[in-house]
């Protein structure tokens, strides 16, 4: 099985917030990826002494661990346990009750010789390719389908949809928030390849209308994940309007790719 991951931060000058993992096990069957995208907070604070990608960082490392080291344990309660085990990390320094505490979107595989185990909590995406060529997006969309009106600021957002019922959840420092995400488990035959992205590598469908998620993971599998992000950033760079035009918060955000097939 090959392996490639790329993850690069929106704007050198700041520490990139996403996070990718891949775990091979030592018996040489099986694997997992791990794909974090940090909140980027609003200033005024968020409660806690430690940045964004101390926390991706710290949840991503225990995610990796947990996929591989606990193979029988449903990814949901890995996910459940990482957050446990990050928030006990900071819970003494930090107010994890605040809505805006360090939080990151998710996406764990993991794979043996019978199935691949999915999970997608927030905005980041699974791409998996079937041996017929059909590639199914695994998307969890409640954030895409909230109205904008909505999301008008980010007080709005804190006070009335994140991380609560009718809105959308990320990892934060509540464990049962893995009883939100989109999980599933697909027979090992029917997977040929899979990727993982996070929002700002897949701004080539859904900013930019470069092609849809079949021709976006076509342009993966051909030409590796450091070209869809080039061809990203070429596309904001080029697009000088593009937070008016597009509304996006920032013109470059942080970028991962992780791809695994033959």
């Amino acid at each position: 099985m090959r392996t490639e991951l790329v993850s690069e931060p929106g704007d050198p000058a700041r520490p990139n917030e996403d996070f990718a993992g891949v775990g091979l096990p030592a018996c040489g069957q099986g694997g997992s990826l791990v794909v974090l995208d940090g909140v980027t907070p609003p200033s005024g604070g968020t409660g806690c002494v430690h940045s964004v990608p101390w926390y991706t960082a710290r949840l991503g490392g225990a995610l990796t661990e947990l996929t591989v080291s606990l193979p029988d344990v449903p990814l949901a309660e890995a996910l459940a346990r990482g957050i446990t085990r990050t928030a006990e990390a900071h819970r003494a320094t930090c107010d994890l009750s605040h809505p805006r505490t360090p939080q990151a979107t998710v996406v764990l595989v993991r794979w043996s010789g019978g199935g691949v185990e999915y999970l997608v909590l927030s905005d980041s995406a699974l791409l998996v390719e079937s041996p017929d060529g059909t590639v199914t997006p695994y998307l969890d969309d409640r954030l895409s389908r909230l109205p904008r009106a909505s999301l008008a600021t980010d007080a709005l957002i804190d006070t009335t949809l994140r991380n609560k019922e009718g809105g959308f959840f990320t990892a934060a420092a509540d464990p049962s928030v893995a009883g939100r995400a989109v999980t599933g488990v697909l027979p090992r035959a029917e997977v040929r390849a899979l990727a993982a992205l996070t929002d700002g590598a897949a701004r080539w469908t859904e900013k930019f209308r470069e092609g849809d998620w079949t021709d976006l993971f076509g342009f993966v599998r051909k030409q590796g994940p450091r070209a869809l992000v080039d061809r990203v950033r070429a596309l904001e760079t080029a697009d000088a309007r593009a937070r008016a035009h597009l509304g996006r918060s920032k013109t470059h955000d942080d970028a991962t790719v992780v791809y695994v097939g033959p």
